[in-house]
C-alpha cells in the first residue's frame, strides 16, 4: 500500500509541483479510477489505483533515482531537442530510467547536473524560496578588480531584478588556456534565473568565455570527468533530502505569509 495524497503523488512522478498539482486537482483535471477527483484532501494508492491527469495515467517509479552527471558542453538539458542536438539523455549510458534534470545548464555551460525520478525533491530544490546554493567557476574576459567583484557581493541590476552572488573570488587557475586578458572567477548565487551568471559578470564588465557548475547544494563533481555520472552516495542522498525538506518549508512558509 502506497496511499499519499493525490497532490503528493503528482508531484513524486515529476508532472508538476504539489501547488501546480492541487491546481491541477481543484480545475477536474485529474481522475482515479476514471472519476474525477477535484478536493485537495483525496488521497490515492500509487501502487494499485489508476491515475489520470488529463488524460494521462501516471505511475509513481518503482525505485527513486538520482545521479550526478558531469555535464559536457555542447550538450542540451532536455529530453529531446528539436534541432537534433545530443541531450544529457545521450551521454548517460547504461542508465534505463527515466529522470529529468533538477534546473538546467545552457548548452554551453558545463559541470554538474543533478538528475532524479523524484518529482518532489526536484521541485524543493528548484523553488527560489529554498536558496540552495549553486558555486560556478568562470572564465571571463578581462581582470576584475576587486571593486568589481564587490559590485556582485552588493548586487547589480539586471532586467528582471537585482541579483547578488553570496560568495566570489578570482581564483588562480580555473582551467587551460587561462591568461593575462582573461580570468576565472568562482561565485555562488542561490537562484535559477536564466543565464543569471552570465548576465552578472556582463553587468560588470566582464563577459563569460566558459562556464561550468562546479558543486549544487551538497554536491561536487569529484573524481567525474566530463561525461561521467555515478549514482549518490547514502550521505550524499540523505544530507540533500534535508536541503529539500528545509527548502520546502521555506517555500510553504512564503506561500503561508501570502495569502494572509
Amino acid at each position: 500500500m502506497a496511499i499519499d495524497r493525490l497532490q503528493k503523488i503528482i508531484a513524486q512522478a515529476g508532472i508538476a509541483s504539489r501547488r501546480k498539482a492541487e491546481a491541477l486537482i481543484t480545475a477536474g483535471r485529474v481522475k482515479v479510477n476514471g472519476v474525477v477527483v477535484n478536493e485537495l484532501g483525496a488521497k490515492a494508492d500509487a501502487d494499485s489505483d489508476t491515475i489520470e491527469v488529463d488524460g494521462k495515467v501516471i505511475r509513481r517509479p518503482k525505485a527513486w533515482t538520482y545521479i550526478i552527471l558531469n555535464k559536457p558542453g555542447g550538450v542540451v538539458t532536455t529530453a529531446s531537442d528539436e534541432f537534433d542536438r545530443k541531450t544529457v539523455f545521450d551521454v548517460l549510458k547504461g542508465v534505463d530510467t527515466r529522470l529529468f534534470p533538477v534546473g538546467r545548464l545552457d548548452l554551453d555551460a558545463e559541470g554538474l547536473l543533478l538528475l532524479t525520478n523524484d518529482g518532489e525533491l526536484a521541485a524543493g530544490l528548484t523553488h527560489p524560496a529554498g536558496e540552495v546554493p549553486k558555486t560556478y567557476r568562470a572564465k571571463v574576459k578581462g581582470m576584475p578588480t576587486e571593486a568589481s567583484l564587490d559590485r556582485l557581493r552588493a548586487g547589480v541590476d539586471l532586467e528582471d531584478g537585482p541579483a547578488r552572488a553570496d560568495f566570489v573570488h578570482r581564483v588562480e587557475s580555473g582551467g587551460p588556456k587561462t591568461s593575462r586578458e582573461n580570468a576565472w572567477i568562482e561565485l555562488t548565487v542561490t537562484e535559477g534565473r536564466n543565464h543569471l551568471v552570465k548576465r552578472m559578470l556582463e553587468a560588470i564588465g566582464h563577459p563569460v568565455i566558459r562556464l561550468r557548475r562546479v558543486a549544487f547544494a551538497n554536491l561536487d563533481l569529484e573524481g567525474l570527468r566530463p561525461g561521467q555520472h555515478r549514482n549518490l552516495r547514502k550521505a550524499e542522498l540523505q544530507k540533500i533530502k534535508a536541503i529539500a525538506r528545509t527548502a520546502i518549508r521555506k517555500r510553504d512558509r512564503r506561500r503561508a505569509g501570502e495569502a494572509d
